[in-house]
């Protein structure tokens, strides 16, 4: 009995001591709300990548930030930017390498997860990340979702579907007072870029990329590999088949149409050449096309350095591509996974972190303006003076790091409205759900396939789809190319895999 009893104490004992231990560490982590409260001991820093141009104050922000999440959680970052153009070579060499860090922007999510480049976060969503899954939409949840059932990143919480908008300036359109709502075809735009060239020489009538854009999303069309293997199937059909764009009567219709506008000068010369992004600011260009959510007009002016108005011509459909466009990841191989996730949480839960992230330090890089709207500071000579155009001293990539909804809104010139966030919220709740919402093809059977087909894409489509070369000669060798490369092999062991996931979902 004696025996017993001593075990069933020193039970009792070790029982008190967790149950103790547990209290203090939820004290511990309720009082890190109070920026009173210092972490005792070192933080651990994690190593972050993540997309966009370097910023000459990019280290005056980590400072910041560290400063504050040390303090908070017990955290800091190194916080690194890539180039656009540069940053998927980047990250691509960082995981087959095997270099060490921890969190990255994860443009290429699906095919990355399925090569197990990132952590699975279910365990730690319905833990330590809690708060952080509670605040994204369900939906954007449902999207990231791969075919085991796992999550590997952190979706963006922003527009559920991204719609694309044709942008005027706003100047234009009311001198030749322009009802910018009858034109929603590309064949619909003639006379309307017609009239620009003449009675407004100084303006471009139709500015492209290389890139170019998704012209195909006007037929009701979504991409269900990627952009750059193009493979789409109608997003609203729930037996449509999947198809090569560009063997279809609508795709020879975008493309005689951009031929002949090219061919009529309303399409910029370099239309083929022409880095994305890279419309210089207060540059004249009259037609213009982008993706975004409600109220995009604000942060497009604001970009353009004039007012623009814009238009929605795609209907509000969530698409796995639309939800998975912002995604940060865990490394797979990280050693700090509780921190990771402890980064995550609070970037996405809490306001002065996610701000800082977005528009750099209060009284450096912005103000707030009466109304609590953030009102950018502008660059300034040594004698304080403006500098005209002068890139901004720090930039957040906004759709890249995390929860929209507790960002202040932008005041300034072009102020977005008060209700901003209101707005986003009501349109969330009206989007219709596209029939394939998740789905991920499996390609790892047919590894080189892929490659082979992005290869001949980067070959033919920025001269096609920009109007630059003639159609009749140029579409039927990429198509002959992407024969060659396979495509016909990946389109039916696409459809073979949705056929048996439409199946399940059934």
């Amino acid at each position: 009995m004696l025996k017993l009893s001593r075990h069933r104490y020193i039970f009792m004992t070790i029982s008190l001591i967790l149950l103790l231990t547990a209290y203090m560490t939820g004290c511990s982590r309720e009082s890190s709300q109070n920026d009173n409260v210092k972490f005792v001991g070192d933080p651990v820093n994690l190593i972050y990548y993540t997309i966009g141009e370097p910023d000459k104050d990019l280290q005056l922000v980590n400072d910041k930030i560290n400063e504050i999440m040390a303090r908070k959680i017990g955290v800091t970052i190194t916080y690194i930017k890539v180039g656009w153009q540069e940053y998927e070579d980047r990250l691509n060499t960082l995981i087959s390498s095997g270099s060490s860090f921890d969190i990255a922007f994860a443009p290429n999510y699906a095919n990355t997860a399925m090569r197990g480049s990132w952590l699975r976060l279910d365990d730690y969503l319905t833990s330590l990340g809690k708060d952080l899954y509670d605040n994204v939409d369900p939906t954007f949840w449902q999207g990231v979702r791969m075919n085991d059932g796992g999550i590997y990143g952190v979706p963006t919480n922003k527009e559920l579907a991204v719609r694309d908008y044709w942008m005027y300036p706003a100047s234009i359109v009311e001198k030749y007072n322009i009802d910018i709502t009858k034109y929603n075809t590309l064949e619909s735009l003639n006379p309307l870029l017609r009239m620009i060239q003449q009675k407004e020489p100084s303006y471009i009538p139709m500015e492209l990329d290389r890139d170019s854009h998704n012209f195909f999303a006007l037929y009701g069309y979504e991409y269900i590999v990627n952009n750059k293997v193009p493979l789409m199937v109608k997003s609203l059909d729930p037996s449509a088949q999947v198809v090569n764009i560009f063997e279809t009567k609508e795709a020879r219709q975008v493309l005689d149409t951009l031929r002949s506008y090219y061919k009529d000068g309303f399409i910029n010369m370099d239309a083929a050449l022409r880095e994305p992004g890279g419309l210089k600011r207060g540059a004249k260009v009259f037609w213009k096309s982008s993706g975004g959510g409600p109220v995009p007009d604000t942060s497009w002016s604001k970009d353009r350095g004039y007012k623009v108005v814009s238009y929605p011509v795609t209907p509000t459909v969530v698409t796995t591509e639309s939800v998975r466009g912002g995604i940060m990841a865990v490394n797979a191989n990280t050693k700090h996974p509780i921190e990771c996730i402890k980064f995550l949480n609070l970037l996405n839960t809490d306001p002065e972190i996610r701000n800082l992230f977005n528009y750099g330090i209060e009284g450096v890089h912005y103000t707030l303006d009466e109304q609590g709207q953030a009102a950018l500071i502008p660059s300034k000579d040594n004698h304080g003076d403006l500098i005209p155009d002068a890139p901004a001293s720090y930039t957040g990539v906004q759709y890249t790091q995390g929860n929209w909804f507790i960002l202040k809104t932008m005041g300034g010139d072009n102020p977005d409205p008060l209700d901003k966030w209101d707005q986003f919220r009501n349109y969330n709740a009206e989007v219709i759900k596209s029939t394939m919402l998740g789905f991920t093809p499996d390609l790892s059977k047919l590894t080189a396939q892929p490659d082979n087909i992005e290869m001949i894409w980067k070959k033919y489509y920025p001269s096609l789809m920009t109007g630059s070369v003639d159609v009749d000669t140029i579409l039927s060798k990429f198509n002959e190319e992407l024969k060659q490369a396979g495509i016909d092999e990946v389109r039916k062991e696409v459809q073979k895999q949705l056929d048996a996931w439409r199946g399940v979902k059934r």
